[in-house]
């Protein structure tokens, strides 16, 4: 309100008072100002009352009225005051109002004069309320009360209340140091010292605070570290900043000075009291983010840290911190952060003492745009969408579209904020991408921009198609039965979905007839037909199909018929004539054709006369034998057949054997004429055999003449059920839709092959007519669906029955490889097996059984089957751990199949082999697998022997890709006789063998074996090397004569031979595990280089014996030691090498270089183990003549010696040659050769094991240490004192005396090895008499 302008001074009072009326007044409460002049009494004041609203309740109630009063004179003030604090309350209500008490009286307000303004300040305890402090000017106040609660001071009276109100109690936290040191005890409330701190410091506080207006108390609540650091709340009114120094001078004024409390330390701290506001409230990555801390403090002093780096913001191109104060008591900060980074962002500010800190976590969500990754458009103008949506509620304020490829193809826009999506329609032609570019992928980028700057984006790859345009083959096609012919199909456009070929009946051309290529430019497809047949005339499309966009391309095929050979039936097939005689020839075929058809005899030309027989056409000549110029000769005949297109085919030729008449014996109308002896063939329709046009049977049967009568000595033919069957197969292999008829063709087989089941028994043609019929059917299925498989089953069960295993062998008399045909075909058909979402095909019957399963998910169970068959007594068990398959692709079958009758119709093996009784399993994957496999296999074995059992898999590459059975890559893993456990490395088919000759492996004597031969190795390595280490020591020693050198040079190299070989075989043992071969190729490299140095080995050894020969026999004959040395090593190294080359290239191209489970030469297949046995038999044989020539030459008396002492000599001599020539030559490998054979004793083999690997020792002691020289030089080398004066005495009793004497040590070892007991001279190396020279020089080479 305004008041008077004589006002100098107004007073607000608040009277509460309690009253138990039931008033009635309103809530709106009028004031009536009353102005008192200087002669008016101060008690007659007109109160102003302010109607409040009462309930009607009878209890007292308390009532708060504001009573305004204005005064002229402004010393009123005090005295008014003082009047009201000389009240005693309550006051009791007068007379008339008995029921009203006064209980309190206080002055809030006061306005005063300040210039041309009027300021009301509020009295002590008291403060204008936040509204009146935000909305009404504030006064320049001297007292600055505590931040964040009211202001003190206004400018203006407000016309309505709320006037200054009282404050409400407040909390300070505050804290301050003492300048001691801290001790562990303050940080224990019961310690004696944690009390006295906390009453001293409590009792200086309530001090020091008790001047602050409204204070209640102060509590010590704890002590920190950092000298000493208290922390205290105090409870009071909101004072003034002036009060609250005053206050903190009082404590440290009342406190012991023994505490040294800082004064400076004093200070008050708020934590998340501060309005902290944060936009937008979602917040997306990229936004920019504005976080506003607002505080009812006058200060600026504000900063920001980002809590999870410690980091303090500053201005920069990425934040923007703005602080203003607003009406004089607040102070607002605003940090604007672009891009913003999750974490806890602070508001700290400062104002004196008081420390405001405001803190928040800020969330950043991920931006999600969905779209498809990848698309493909057709460049046809059809209309194509690609779409962008976001994830979460985003505020988007619009999206952009982006291209970036070689071409420009823009599309139009449409985006529905409310939905988060958009979407660009694009409309390609063949313009905007020619065939050229067909292909370019341009990569189109949506972007979703929000109001605050948060971007979210996509790129979808969109590769654009070009519609193809194809040319194909433009020559006319037209060629005849039997011809081949191709279809080239090209597209300008290299990107398609699918390429094929149907024919005009919309039937899809089966896929093996035609291949497609892409080129970066283009593809094409070629349609591709070796033999055609009628069914390919017609009209053909090639077709590129992209999605739903088709290019198509059509090509007639004209096939005139003609002949096929093969189906051109000729009689007879070999015919004996008389010279004198003629005979009936003919060609028929099934069908009738506008053929022209003669016959054919080298350049001679017969004519043909027709012949109609129902289905069957032949055309017929009488050969008259007088035609022909003169007798006894052989006259090939052959049909010419020629179409209308004139096209031709030959049919097979017939062979007439022209004879005198008077050497025939005999004579048949059907079968012809023959001399005796003779065998010839004729096809069963054409023979004695009952036949049928309309049904005709098949094959071929032989007659032999046989005195005067043809008898029938093998009967091939094929029933005419079966071969109607056989020529359906073949035309259906050449069939464009061979993969629609293949599921009809196997039911009505099988069916047929049910009733024929005691033809076939008692018929090999027929029994091999199936096989080739299943042989043909195999290679047409991509995929054998379970019904299929089933007829393929039952026609196979009939054919392994015990009533057909008689067939078997006679079929086999003639054709050894039927067996293996038969199971490579049931194979190829279980690969191809694809159950689809039917169940696993279970088939069970007396001679096969089969189970599979499909692997449906990446973790697939173990793989478990087991087959038994009670009428033969025989079972299976098939295991492949689930840790196998799961390599496998997802719907790859599994399928085992289980035969007990076809162990007796495969083939023996190669090594004949005993085959035990026990099942065939055949176990095939439907797709190739390039990973580790293993698969577990128990058999039960219904004849079991004493022999080796081996595991064994059908190889259909061996013996000329006839088959065989191979043990490579299986072992036995458990045998207790009746029952065989085979663990194997790959699938197909699998059973054992018994073989009696060889030991088992984990027997006693194959251990025995195998530690001897790896304790041997080791010695032997050992002994080579210090072989090498002491001819290197005495090198110098010993090589002073030509002899000596050469024979050293010998030493040395085999030693090194030797040595690098054995190392060899160490790598050999390392790559094989389990009996089978780790690695193929290390296993052909360990062999290559074992052969080659264990050959090296018997070559040097070689040239050891021939030098040893060549010094006895041509002792006046000298060769320089570069020549010697030169034929040594072409003899040593350059034979072996040759040898090794030729082995591996004649074999390794047919992987039959090794064994099939040892890294050694073949013998099995190919023989290869000769290359290394026959040049080390040649080499024994000679170095044992060597050795004969040597002990005789040794034999012969010297000239002058003593016939006793030439004895004695003699005898040490040659047993010297014995002791060192046979192992040192090679001798021992003797017992090698009786190795290489099966049946071998096994003595041979520990002879052979022990006398082979310590041949390296015995190079040591009797090629190395036995050497006189090398003896000298050692001691000489190596000379102890003993040794020397030992050396003196021999020497001053005479220089002829010999180190190797019996008075020497190591001449004393040796020496008792052959009885001898005196001394004597075994070599003079100074000698250079011819007579010492001849007579020594045998000695000479072995020291």
């Amino acid at each position: 309100m305004k008041s008077p302008r004589r006002t100098t001074l107004c007073l607000m009072f608040i009277v509460i008072y309690s009253s138990k009326a039931a008033l009635n007044w309103n809530y709106e409460s009028t004031i009536h100002p009353l102005s008192l002049h200087e002669h008016e009494p101060a008690g007659e004041e007109a109160l102003r009352q302010k109607r409040a609203v009462a309930t009607k309740s009878p209890t007292a109630e308390e009532y708060t009225v504001n009573i305004e009063i204005s005064f002229e004179n402004a010393s009123f003030l005090d005295p008014i005051k003082a009047y009201l604090n000389s009240l005693s309350f309550p006051i009791h209500g007068n007379n008339t109002d008995q029921i009203t008490d006064i209980l309190s009286i206080n002055v809030t307000t006061v306005c005063r004069p300040a210039g041309n303004e009027i300021w009301c300040s509020c009295e002590t305890g008291y403060g204008w309320p936040r509204e009146r402090c935000l909305h009404n000017l504030i006064c320049q106040e001297r007292d600055v009360f505590l931040p964040g609660h009211h202001c003190s001071c206004l400018k203006e009276l407000p016309p309505n209340g709320p006037f200054c109100l009282l404050q409400e109690d407040v909390t300070l936290n505050m804290r301050v140091r003492l300048n001691v040191g801290f001790q562990e005890d303050l940080m224990n409330t019961s310690s004696a010292l944690y009390r006295s701190y906390k009453t001293d410091l409590e009792t200086a506080f309530r001090k020091g605070y008790g001047i602050l207006p409204g204070f209640k108390g102060v509590t010590v609540t704890g002590f920190k570290s950092g000298s000493v650091v208290v922390t205290y709340e105090v409870k009071t009114t909101p004072p003034s900043l002036e009060l609250i120094h005053k206050a903190n001078e009082q404590v440290v004024q009342s406190l012991n000075q023994t505490y040294k409390m800082d004064y400076n330390s004093f200070q008050a701290v708020t934590i998340n009291e501060s309005n902290f506001f944060v936009t937008p409230e979602i917040i997306f990555e990229g936004d920019t983010v504005s976080l506003v801390c607002e505080k009812e403090v006058l200060s600026s002093n504000v900063s920001w840290r980002y809590e999870e780096q410690q980091l303090e913001i500053q201005n920069s191109s990425r934040f923007s911190i703005y602080t203003a104060l607003f009406n004089n008591m607040t102070s607002v900060s605003k940090l604007t952060i672009h891009n913003i980074t999750p974490g806890e962002y602070v508001c700290k500010l400062i104002l004196d003492i008081f420390e405001y800190e405001c803190k928040k976590k800020i969330d950043v969500m991920p931006i999600q745009i969905l779209a498809n990754e990848e698309m493909k458009v057709m460049c046809d103008n059809n209309p194509v969408s690609l779409n962008c949506c976001s994830q979460g509620n985003v505020n988007w304020s619009k999206v952009e579209w982006k291209q970036e490829g070689k071409i420009n193809i823009p599309g139009t826009p449409e985006t529905d904020i409310d939905s988060s999506c958009s979407r660009y329609t694009l409309k390609a032609d063949g313009t905007q991408c020619p065939s050229g570019s067909s292909g370019t992928t341009v990569i189109y980028t949506c972007e979703f921009i929000s109001a605050y700057g948060a971007r979210g984006s996509a790129n979808i790859k969109v590769t654009f198609i070009s519609v193809a345009n194809l040319t194909i083959t433009p020559d006319p096609i037209s060629v005849s039965e039997g011809q081949n012919f191709s279809i080239k199909c090209i597209s300008d456009v290299s990107n398609y979905d699918e390429v094929y070929w149907n024919t005009s009946a919309g039937i899809k051309i089966y896929q093996r007839f035609y291949t497609t290529r892409r080129y970066l430019d283009g593809a094409e497809s070629v349609l591709t037909v070796k033999t055609s047949t009628r069914e390919w005339n017609g009209t053909y499309h090639c077709i590129f199909r992209y999605k739903n966009s088709y290019s198509i391309a059509t090509k007639d095929v004209i096939v005139h018929p003609l002949p096929l050979k093969l189906n051109i039936m000729v009689d007879p097939l070999e015919a004996t004539v008389s010279c004198s005689g003629s005979h009936h020839i003919k060609c028929c075929i099934e069908e009738d054709g506008d053929y022209k058809v003669t016959f054919h005899t080298g350049s001679s030309s017969l004519p043909a006369a027709k012949e109609v027989n129902k289905k069957q056409v032949c055309y017929k000549h009488n050969f008259n034998a007088s035609s022909v110029s003169w007798c006894s000769k052989t006259v090939d005949v052959c049909c010419h057949f020629t179409n209308a297109a004139n096209n031709s085919v030959w049919s097979p030729s017939m062979k007439l054997n022209l004879v005198p008449g008077e050497n025939i014996t005999c004579q048949d109308p059907v079968i012809g004429v023959g001399e005796p002896g003779k065998v010839i063939q004729k096809l069963c329709r054409f023979s004695n055999v009952p036949s049928s046009p309309e049904s005709p049977i098949g094959g071929t049967i032989t007659y032999k003449c046989v005195g005067s009568q043809w008898e029938e000595k093998r009967n091939d033919c094929i029933s005419a059920p079966i071969n109607s069957l056989l020529q359906m197969a073949k035309a259906l292999i050449k069939s464009p839709s061979q993969d629609e008829m293949l599921p009809t063709y196997l039911k009505d087989l099988s069916i047929s092959i049910d009733k024929a089941e005691h033809e076939i028994s008692s018929s090999p043609g027929s029994l091999g007519a199936i096989i080739n019929i299943l042989d043909l059917l195999s290679t047409v299925p991509t995929q054998v669906n379970s019904e299929m498989m089933t007829h393929v089953l039952s026609t196979v069960n009939v054919i392994l029955g015990k009533p057909v295993l008689n067939t078997w062998k006679v079929l086999q008399q003639q054709w050894t490889n039927q067996s293996s045909q038969l199971l490579h075909s049931v194979e190829r058909f279980s690969q191809a097996l694809q159950s689809g979402d039917s169940p696993p095909l279970s088939f069970s019957q007396t001679n096969v059984q089969m189970s599979s399963m499909v692997i449906k998910s990446s973790h697939p169970e173990t793989y478990q089957q087991r087959f038994v068959f009670p009428y033969f007594d025989l079972w299976g068990n098939v295991v492949i751990d689930k840790s196998y398959l799961e390599n496998l692709q997802s719907d790859s079958s599994i399928v085992t199949m289980a035969f007990p009758t076809l162990q007796a119709i495969l083939a023996q093996d190669i090594q004949e082999n005993n085959f035990a009784e026990s099942l065939v399993m055949t176990t095939t994957v439907s797709h190739n697998t390039t990973m580790p496999f293993r698969i577990s296999m128990t058999f039960k074995n219904n004849s079991p022997s004493g022999g080796e059992t081996k595991c064994v898999f059908w190889n259909f590459r061996l013996a000329n890709n006839t088959g065989g059975w191979d043990s490579s890559g299986c072992y036995v893993e458990e045998g207790d006789g009746d029952n065989v456990t085979c663990i194997c490395d790959h699938l197909t088919s699998f059973s054992i063998l018994m073989s009696p000759d060889s030991p088992d492996p984990s027997s006693l004597l194959g251990i025995l074996l195998d530690i001897i031969s790896y304790v041997g190795v080791g010695f032997s390595i050992l002994s080579l090397a210090a072989c090498l280490v002491v001819e290197a020591v005495v090198w110098k020693s010993v090589t002073k004569n030509r002899t000596s050198y050469m024979r050293h040079t010998c030493i040395v190299n085999i030693a090194a031979s030797l040595l690098v070989a054995n190392t060899w075989f160490i790598v050999v043992a390392a790559i094989q595990d389990n009996r089978y071969i780790l690695c193929k190729t290390a296993c052909v490299a360990a062999t290559f280089f074992i052969h080659f140095f264990y050959l090296s080995v018997f070559f040097w050894m070689l040239t050891l014996g021939l030098m040893l020969f060549y010094r006895l026999v041509f002792i006046l004959h000298e060769t320089s030691r570069s020549t010697q040395k030169a034929i040594a090593f072409c003899l040593g190294y350059g034979c072996p090498l040759a040898i090794s080359v030729i082995t591996l290239g004649a074999t390794q191209p047919r992987e039959v270089y090794t064994r099939k489970n040892v890294c050694w030469l073949n013998w099995e297949d190919t023989k290869a183990l000769l290359a290394f046995a026959i040049p080390a038999l040649i080499i024994v044989v000679v170095n044992i003549t060597i050795t004969i020539v040597v002990i005789t030459k040794i034999l012969r008396p010297s000239i002058g010696d003593k016939p006793c002492k030439q004895e004695k000599s003699s005898l040490f001599q040659i047993s010297k040659s014995i002791g060192v020539l046979t192992p040192l030559l090679g001798l021992t490998w003797g017992f090698g050769l009786t190795t290489v054979f099966p049946g071998t004793n096994l003595v041979f083999h520990i002879i052979f094991a022990i006398l082979n690997v310590f041949q390296g020792l015995f190079i040591l002691l009797f090629g190395c240490l036995w050497d006189l020289k090398v003896q000298e030089a050692l001691l000489n080398k190596f000379s102890l004192s003993r040794w020397s004066s030992q050396h003196s005495k021999s020497t001053s009793l005479g220089s002829s005396t010999p180190v190797f004497s019996m008075s020497s040590p190591i001449s004393r070892r040796f020496n008792n090895l052959f009885g001898k007991t005196g001394t004597y001279n075994v070599s003079t190396p100074e000698a250079t008499s011819s007579s010492l020279e001849n007579s020594s020089s045998a000695s000479s080479l072995l020291n």
